[in-house]
C-alpha cells in the first residue's frame, strides 16, 4: 500500500484496475485507493505482470506498507508466484504490515548467540532517512544475499514517512543475511541485517538474539557486552504470547486456537524463530476438517425474587428504550462506518480546535452593485457566482493586508509571497480544499472556470495532491444553503479561513431595500492581531460594495469608513 499523501496512514482499495495474468506498462494505473483526501489512482514506474492480488477490492483501513499484490518481471510465469510467509498473516487477520522486530532500546540485556560472533560482522539497522520518520517500511532489497556492497550503493528501498527513499551505503562490504523480509514495517535502529567484510566468509554470519532477564538476573549486575556491533532481533515482541511448547504466537492465533479449542503443541510453526503464524494454524484446520466449538458459558446464578420482580419490570419498559435492546424491537437507530477522509477530517478539526487560539470577527457587506454587475455579465453570456468575486476580492484584500496572507509552523509566522486559495468543496465522504493558485493574476472568468474545474474533479475523486495540498487561506461559502452566517475552523497551518453568508434583503436607514451578505473571518490570535483582521475585512467590504474598484488605498481609511 503506497503512501499517496504525506498524512496518509491507511487506505481503502476502491477497484483493480489489472487483473491477475495482465501485463503492466510505466504509467499504469493498477488500482484506485481511498485515501484520507481523495480517490487516486496507484500508477507503476516499470514493466510488469500482476501476478496475484492479495488484498480484494473494498478492503477498508489497509496500513501503508502492506503487501496489497505481487507482481513478477515479463516473460516469467506468473501463475508459479507464492505467496511469502510474511504477507500470509497480514492479508489474512488484518491490513497491518508483518510483525516488526523487537526494538534494541529494550531494557533486557543484549546477549550474544551460541555461536561466536565474527569480528568481521557488522549490524545493519533501519536507517532514519528523515528528520520525523520513527518507522520504515522495507519496499524492496535491491541486493541479494552473497552479492557485494560498494561505496554510495543502494541496499535497499525503504518507505518513510515521507516518501520511498533508498538506502545507501558508505563502505565496502558483502551483504550476509537479510533478516527483515520486504514488506516489513520495521521501528528506527532495528536490526534489518548482517554485514560482512569484504575477503570474509559471509555465510558464517550469526544472527544475535536477545534474552529475557529473570528476576535474579535483573537484580545482578549484568557484564559489559563484548561488542557494541550486537543488536536484537525478532524474540518475544510486543503483544505476542509464549506458549507451553516454547512457540511464540500473536493475538490473532491465541484467538483462533481458542476458537477451534487447539493446542499450540500440535501444529508446527513455521515462523522465525520459533513463531507459530496464523497461516499455520488455518493450513492445520483445514487439513484435519476442524469445526469451532461452542464457546463456554458461565452457570448464570440464581436470582432472587425481588431480582426477578426488578428484570420484570425493566423488561416491561424496554419498548420505551431508543436502543432498541429489547427483544423483538428493532433498533432506532443505525450505524454507519466513518470513511477515511471523514476520520482525517475529524483529527484534524479536533486539532485545530483545541491547538489553534481562534478568534472572530465579522462584518456586513452591501452587495447590490456586485449583483447588477452578474446581471450584466449574465447578459452578455458570462456566468460567474458570487463566490468568484469574493475569491477576487479575498485575493486583493490579502495584498493589502499580507498579515492576513501567512502560515504558522514550527512556532514561526510565515508570510507567504504568492496568493493561493483552497476553498471547500463537499464531497460524499467528507470535505476538501481544492486550490486556485495565484489568484490576483487570474480574471473573474478564469476564477470561474478554474474553480468549477476542480469542484468537478473534486467530487470525481481525480484530484492530484498538489491540488488541494498548500494554499495560503481558506474560504468557505454557504450562502448557496440559504445559510445566515456560520463561524468556520481553521486549517492548519494557515492561519485564516473566511465563512460566507446568504445575501438576504433587509432596509437600511432610510427605508431602502438593500442586499447584505455576512462574512465571518476565523483567525489565529498567535499570529494576527484584532486591529489586522479588522483591516483585511474593510479592505474586503469596499471591493465587494464597488467591486469596479480594484485598486485599494490605505487599510485603516476603509476600516473607519462611513458607509
Amino acid at each position: 500500500m503506497p503512501s499517496l499523501s504525506p498524512t496518509m496512514e491507511q487506505g481503502t482499495i476502491v477497484k483493480w484496475l489489472k487483473k491477475e495474468g495482465d501485463d503492466i506498462d510505466a504509467g499504469d494505473a493498477v488500482a484506485d485507493i481511498q485515501t484520507d483526501k481523495a480517490v487516486m489512482a496507484m500508477e507503476m514506474d516499470d514493466e510488469a505482470v500482476m501476478a496475484k492480488i492479495i488484498v480484494p477490492e473494498g478492503t477498508k483501513d489497509v496500513k501503508v506498507g502492506t503487501l496489497i499484490a505481487l507482481t513478477v518481471e515479463k516473460g516469467e510465469d506468473w501463475k508459479s508466484v507464492e505467496l511469502p510467509t510474511s504477507a500470509d498473516s497480514s492479508a489474512s487477520s488484518s491490513p497491518t504490515p508483518s510483525t516488526p522486530l523487537s526494538s534494541p532500546s529494550l531494557s533486557a540485556p543484549l546477549m550474544q548467540a551460541s555461536q561466536e560472533i565474527p569480528d568481521s560482522q557488522q549490524s545493519l539497522t533501519m536507517p532514519a532517512l528523515s528528520p520525523t520518520m520513527t518507522s520504515g517500511v522495507i519496499v524492496k532489497w535491491l541486493k541479494k544475499e552473497g552479492d557485494n556492497i560498494e561505496p554510495g550503493d543502494a541496499v535497499a528501498e525503504i518507505q518513510t514517512d515521507k516518501a520511498v527513499m533508498s538506502f545507501e551505503m558508505e563502505d565496502e562490504l558483502v551483504l550476509a543475511k537479510i533478516i527483515v523480509p520486504e514488506g516489513s514495517q520495521v521501528e528506527v535502529g532495528q536490526l534489518i541485517a548482517l554485514t560482512m567484510e569484504k575477503g570474509s566468509d559471509w555465510t558464517k554470519a550469526v544472527v544475535p538474539s536477545i534474552t529475557v532477564p529473570t528476576p535474579a538476573a535483573a537484580s545482578s549486575k549484568p557484564a559489559p557486552a563484548k561488542s557494541a556491533q550486537v543488536l536484537a532481533t525478532t524474540s518475544i515482541t510486543t503483544g505476542s504470547l509464549p506458549s507451553p511448547s516454547g512457540q511464540v504466537y500473536g493475538l490473532a492465533v491465541k484467538r483462533l486456537l481458542e476458537e477451534y479449542n487447539l493446542s499450540s503443541g500440535s501444529i508446527k510453526g513455521t515462523g522465525r524463530p520459533n513463531r507459530l503464524l496464523k497461516s499455520d494454524v488455518l493450513a492445520h484446520i483445514q487439513a484435519h476438517g476442524l469445526q469451532k466449538v461452542a464457546p463456554k458459558t458461565a452457570a448464570v446464578p440464581a436470582l432472587s425474587k425481588a431480582s426477578k420482580q426488578q428484570d420484570l419490570s425493566s423488561s416491561e419498559i424496554t419498548s420505551e428504550r431508543p436502543s432498541g435492546l429489547g427483544k423483538n424491537i428493532p433498533s432506532a437507530y443505525k450505524d454507519v462506518p466513518v470513511s477515511n477522509i471523514r476520520g482525517i477530517i475529524a483529527k484534524r478539526l479536533a486539532e485545530s480546535k483545541r491547538n489553534i487560539p481562534h478568534s472572530y470577527q465579522c462584518i456586513d457587506i452591501k452587495v447590490d452593485k456586485l449583483n447588477e454587475i452578474r446581471e450584466k455579465l449574465k447578459s452578455e453570456n458570462v456566468s460567474v457566482s458570487v463566490n468568484d468575486f469574493v475569491t477576487k476580492a479575498v485575493a486583493h484584500a490579502l495584498l493589502e493586508c499580507p498579515a492576513i496572507n501567512t502560515l504558522y509552523q514550527n512556532d514561526k509566522i510565515v508570510q507567504l509571497q504568492k496568493v493561493d486559495i483552497s476553498f471547500a468543496v463537499s464531497i460524499p465522504t467528507g470535505l476538501i480544499t481544492p486550490i486556485i493558485f495565484d489568484v490576483p493574476s487570474k480574471g473573474l472568468t478564469e476564477i470561474s472556470q478554474n474553480s468549477k474545474e476542480l469542484a468537478g474533479r473534486a467530487r470525481e475523486g481525480k484530484l492530484q495532491p498538489n491540488e488541494f495540498q498548500g494554499g495560503s487561506f481558506t474560504i468557505s461559502n454557504l450562502g448557496m444553503f440559504g445559510i445566515k452566517e456560520f463561524s468556520a475552523i481553521i486549517n492548519p497551518p494557515q492561519t485564516a479561513i473566511l465563512a460566507v453568508g446568504t445575501g438576504r434583503r433587509e432596509l437600511d436607514s432610510n427605508f431602502n431595500t438593500v442586499t447584505r451578505m455576512t462574512t465571518t473571518l476565523s483567525y489565529d490570535r498567535r499570529a494576527i492581531d484584532e486591529d489586522q483582521a479588522a483591516d483585511f475585512l474593510a479592505v474586503l467590504r469596499a471591493m465587494l460594495e464597488d467591486p469596479t474598484f480594484l485598486a485599494v488605498g490605505r487599510a485603516q481609511a476603509h476600516r473607519h469608513k462611513r458607509l
